[in-house]
């Protein structure tokens, strides 16, 4: 347990289940709930969830606002104190609007999170019950079966033919075979072959455990701890990294410059450190975490009525910039209900015997729930009381068979049906029409003629094997146990031909989602003849294959080239799939990969965007950045418009913020060099900041444009910055002409001047939000209604501010009409150059 009892892998299980006091039926109700409490939750990173008080603190914890708070506060001993406390006022007002967006945020992401829970199976009070694995706790007893993650360290009690994939904890490659023992206790932990770990999962076969160790304490905890892993970066969350450092070393020079020629000039020390410090605040875009996790909350939301749950935010910007799909066909492409076409005996003619032996075996199997066994027992029905079950040797994926031993009218029966190749490896017979049982050898190149003729109409292709033990052993009939290794000379019986029609409109959502700029590909373990079939019924033009035997005699290189035209890749091995997202990874793409199944998940994790299904194994849906709750290419389809919805929003934020807002705080910089007082106060320059930030927090409810939606678009911070160059000089060049205007024209004094600036800069900065937001004339495609009357909002919240009581509080002045009709006129050119520069900008510069 989180408590000494170890080494644990040395003890008897009885002692075990007396130091944990648990027993064989696991805990009571009450017991685990007060483990519960006692252990903690049964989670690598302890879910404490921030307090509104943390989430709130961390609003002001960027070093620029830290220093603008000291000066503040220095101010009030020193000189200024009213204009001290407004500054601290729209500085924690700001901080406030943040908080509000990431804490709702954040709720809204916990609850889809609830959603797609990987649950373990425990037993209290004796029955078996699913619960969530963060509920698991030690003592418990685990039932597992394949597919099953190991929800804790535990000690197994008993197992059938288990076997366990390791690699992410050991790096052993192949699936580990573990049952109940005891085992010194210097015993290597690769070599423990009787204790689970979590982080690890069940290939095949079923055990019951007890759980030792949870959360931290387990061996996988106390690694990931030591190194405090965390999951790689997206090229999102690499992009915005990039955007923060760009800015931040703008800002930087920027500010230092600007209070070192301000203290050159003789301005006052501490009124020049404030102003340089507030626009550090306005060229920070500050409020661009809360604006994403916003947008990223928001589209995760939107998805989930789409049928699509997010599990890790920040996969939403590589799910719409995905422009590969890889997909298994069952289900996705098919039906995903196989159906029984025909049981063949090796002469190719219609066999009751073969249908007989596959209704034995399927009806008889209990380890890993599957369609095929739920077909054959669906198809025909046999009176198999004569057969009684005695043993069984689980489907895994290494052998590619299930095997059953039977006892009947007194002799031991074994058996066997699976893919065709894996089955006839352990033959070395053939039973004829007639009955008769002759050598395989001269029989093969015909078995594999009447496969492949089956295979050519689309059919999947299973053989049945059996075999008599007592009529090889003598000793077998007191045998009522066997192993893999008792699969062997076996004679085969022949064939089983299922078939898993196309889905209805699939050739239509394939099309759409090449319109979208996604190329589909298929990745099936079927023979090349059967993905052909599907493929050429569902509508995909000119498909070129390459089966597994053909990509392993190619080297990385080569594949790196081959991926590129070739989709469909059939009779592919599980240990393959990954290559072959890597590859395409190599290749420039941005790969997704929809899988269910146990042998998907190191394809899952190599893929940009790893996607499964609610109903799949556990290790699968746990390995996934996004579930789908229903196995269907036409949720997956809107999932990903809205993916790219998300994404544009996003991007509009940066653009707003590296544009108009950089612009003005850039001119402000400048302009101060050659005023004899400054362009704007400190509290002016923030509330500047602030006004126009609200606007900018409606953008996830924005309307994006269908062209922004229609092709996949990845992060490009070249584009953003020429984005910055063009807009920001834009911005620039009516900064200055209303510097001039003001000054030369108007003959404005310093508080006419602060509030003329004022008024303009917030003005044109919400107005122009209007006009960047999309590539399209402003006339042609229209803002959200949220964003619309945000914009509206402060506008005239900005026109009314220099005549109200606050006026003189914040060193504003009251503006006489033509004032304001001069302004007025700048900032509706300003909005006609921008939306002719935007034309000309998007015809020659490429996002």
């Amino acid at each position: 347990m989180n408590s000494p009892l170890s080494p644990f892998w040395s003890l008897p299980t009885d002692q075990v289940l007396q130091q944990a006091h648990s027993t064989i039926a696991g805990l009571s109700r009450q017991d685990a709930r007060q483990r519960l409490s006692q252990y903690g939750a049964n989670s690598l990173k302890q879910k404490h969830k921030s307090s509104d008080w943390i989430l709130l603190l961390n609003q002001f914890k960027s070093p620029i606002i830290l220093i603008l708070i000291f000066a503040a506060v220095l101010s009030i001993f020193l000189q200024d104190a009213a204009s001290a406390i407004i500054i601290l006022a729209i500085v924690f007002i700001s901080g406030l609007l943040g908080f509000w967006q990431e804490r709702g945020a954040s709720n809204a992401v916990e609850k889809l999170l609830a959603l797609v829970q990987v649950k373990a199976t425990v037993l209290r009070n004796g029955q078996a019950q699913d619960i969530p694995n963060e509920e698991v706790v030690p003592g418990d007893i685990v039932v597992l079966s394949a597919g099953k993650n190991i929800p804790g360290d535990c000690l197994v009690l008993e197992s059938k033919d288990l076997s366990v994939d390791e690699a992410a904890l050991t790096g052993e490659t192949y699936p580990v075979d573990k049952l109940s023992s005891v085992l010194p206790a210097e015993t290597g932990l690769s070599q423990r072959t009787n204790s689970l770990y979590l982080g690890t999962n069940v290939i095949s076969g079923t055990a019951k455990a007890i759980v030792i160790h949870t959360g931290k304490e387990t061996e996988f905890g106390k690694v990931s701890e030591r190194l405090k892993l965390r999951p790689p970066e997206t090229e999102f969350e690499r992009g915005l990294s990039q955007f923060g450092y760009f800015l931040m070393e703008v800002t930087l020079i920027l500010v230092v410059l600007i209070f070192v020629v301000n203290v050159y000039l003789d301005r006052p020390v501490l009124e020049s450190f404030l102003f340089s410090l507030a626009l550090a605040v306005g060229l920070t875009p500050q409020l661009l975490p809360a604006i994403v996790s916003v947008n990223l909350a928001r589209g995760a939301k939107k998805m989930a009525t789409k049928q699509v749950i997010v599990k890790r935010l920040s996969a939403i910007e590589n799910f719409g910039s995905m422009n590969v799909f890889c997909t298994d066909k069952t289900g996705t492409l098919t039906e995903g209900q196989v159906k029984i076409h025909s049981a063949v005996d090796v002469e190719g003619k219609e066999s009751n015997r073969v249908l007989l032996y596959a209704y034995l075996n399927a009806a008889s199997e209990s380890g890993y729930v599957n369609p095929i066994d739920t077909a054959i027992r669906a198809y025909k029905t046999f009176d198999v009381s004569g057969y009684q079950k005695l043993d069984e040797v689980p489907y895994d994926f290494n052998r590619k068979r299930l095997s059953i031993l039977f006892k009947s009218d007194g002799r031991h029966l074994i058996v066997t049906k699976g893919a065709l190749k894996n089955v006839l490896e352990v033959c070395s017979t053939v039973e004829m029409a007639e009955g008769k049982t002759i050598d395989i050898v001269d029989q093969r190149q015909n078995l594999h003629q009447q496969a492949e003729d089956l295979g050519s109409k689309g059919l999947r292709i299973l053989g049945m094997a059996y075999r008599n033990l007592i009529s090889i052993d003598p000793q077998s009939k007191h045998r009522d146990s066997f192993s893999k290794e008792d699969e062997a000379n076996m004679t085969f019986l022949g064939y089983l031909a299922l078939f898993d029609p196309p889905k209805a409109g699939i050739g239509d959502t394939l099309k759409e989602l090449e319109l979208l700029g996604i190329t589909p590909k298929m990745i099936t373990g079927d023979s090349k003849a059967v993905a052909m079939s599907i493929i050429q019924q569902v509508g995909l033009p000119s498909p070129k294959a390459l089966t597994g035997s053909e990509l392993g005699k190619l080297s990385d290189e080569a594949l790196m080239h081959q991926v590129q035209q070739t989709n469909v890749f059939a009779e592919v091995e599980p240990n393959q799939k990954e290559r072959i997202i890597i590859a395409l990874k190599k290749a420039g793409n941005v790969v997704g990969y929809l899988g269910d199944g146990i042998n998907d998940a190191s394809a899952l994790h190599a893929a940009d965007v790893g996607i499964s299904v609610e109903s799949a194994v556990d290790v699968a849906k746990e390995a996934a950045d996004i579930v789908l709750m229903q196995k269907d290419l036409n949720v997956l389809v809107e999932g990903v418009k809205e993916g790219r919805i998300t994404f544009a929003n996003t991007l509009k934020y940066v653009f707003m913020a590296t544009s108009a807002n950089f612009g003005n705080m850039f001119s402000m910089a400048g302009i101060s060099l050659f005023l004899s007082f400054l362009p704007l106060l400190p509290s002016q320059i923030l509330l500047t900041n602030l006004l126009t930030d609200f606007p900018e927090l409606t953008i996830a409810t924005d309307r994006v444009d269908r062209e922004q939606v229609s092709q996949p678009r990845r992060w490009n911070i070249r584009f953003i910055r020429k984005f910055m160059l063009v807009f920001g000089l834009l911005s620039s060049v009516f900064d200055y002409l209303t510097f001039g205007v003001l000054l030369l024209l108007l003959q404005a004094d310093p508080a006419q001047f602060r509030t003329g600036w004022f008024m303009e800069s917030v003005i044109s900065a919400s107005m122009i939000v209007l006009s960047i937001r999309t590539h399209k004339s402003i006339l042609h495609s229209k803002p959200s209604l949220s964003l619309l009357l945000s914009t509206m909002a402060i506008v005239i919240i900005t026109l009314i501010l220099p005549y109200t009581p606050l006026a003189g509080l914040l060193g504003f002045q009251a503006l006489p009409i033509e004032f304001l009709l001069v302004l007025a006129a700048i900032v509706g050119l300003y909005i006609l150059c921008a939306e002719n520069v935007k034309r000309v900008f998007y015809q020659y510069v490429q996002s």
